[in-house]
């Protein structure tokens, strides 16, 4: 009889710890997972492409339509000390959306700090951004966000922010241009050690450099001047981009 209890109280025990293992991972496996929103054109004009914000088709303009929500792996939900997304200010983009940069997470980042009324400098960044674009395979470029920080948030509002986009061809999904205040876009190009200082109320000298960010927002990469080779930028690029 004593040794019948004994073996039921030992299967219990060994029942208990499975269940609390099982839970656990459950838990664990579950925290990993992101679910992800994404819209395409009831016509589908363009395949299968989809985008992650519910706008009109840019073929034939009709509002995308929600597909199946998908739940996507997330390796590392951590960020670091030095990732960009600890910065906390809030930006408005093209689309007059409010958000912080924690939001771009989960892509490669290439950014570059801008103003658009620019007439020398800003036009070969923003020609080497899109010579950039150009050179990803199609397969990795919804995995990267190409991101334009004005430095005249005074004067680059998101209706200008969006104007630009649309008049330069960068209206697509892979393209996002940021309006901050005066103290977050200081803050920002601290982070990207980007020097700039208004020399007029509608002119700025700033230094030419293109920052790349890695999913989780550590800088991995910087090409600095004008009229470099974007080669070794493309290739940090394609390295951490899956």
């Amino acid at each position: 009889m004593k040794k019948s209890l004994k073996n039921i109280s030992i299967l219990l025990v060994n029942t208990i710890v499975l269940v609390t293992l099982i839970q656990a991972y459950r838990i664990s496996h579950e925290s990993n997972q992101e679910v992800v929103q994404t819209y395409q054109c009831p016509m589908h004009c363009e395949g299968d492409k989809t985008y992650t914000t519910a706008k009109n088709c840019p073929v034939c303009n009709m509002q995308l339509s929600s597909t199946k929500s998908k739940s996507t792996a997330i390796t590392n939900n951590t960020i670091s000390e030095t990732s960009i997304f600890n910065l906390t200010s809030l930006w408005k983009t093209e689309e007059d959306k409010t958000i912080t940069l924690k939001e771009l997470k989960g892509k490669t980042l290439v950014v570059v700090m801008i103003y658009t009324s620019c007439k020398s400098a800003c036009p070969r960044l923003i020609a080497d951004m899109r010579n950039i674009e150009a050179e990803i395979p199609d397969k990795k470029i919804k995995s990267i966000q190409f991101v334009f920080v004005s430095i005249d948030p005074t004067t680059d509002t998101p209706k200008k922010l969006k104007d630009f986009a649309i008049e330069n061809f960068m209206d697509d999904e892979q393209w996002t241009f940021l309006q901050g205040t005066v103290s977050s876009v200081r803050e920002f190009a601290n982070v990207l050690s980007v020097k700039y200082k208004e020399i007029s109320p509608v002119d700025f000298s700033h230094s030419n450099i293109i920052s790349v960010f890695d999913a989780q927002g550590e800088l991995i990469h910087q090409q600095e001047g004008l009229g470099v080779s974007n080669k070794e930028t493309i290739d940090a690029i394609l390295k951490v981009t899956p």
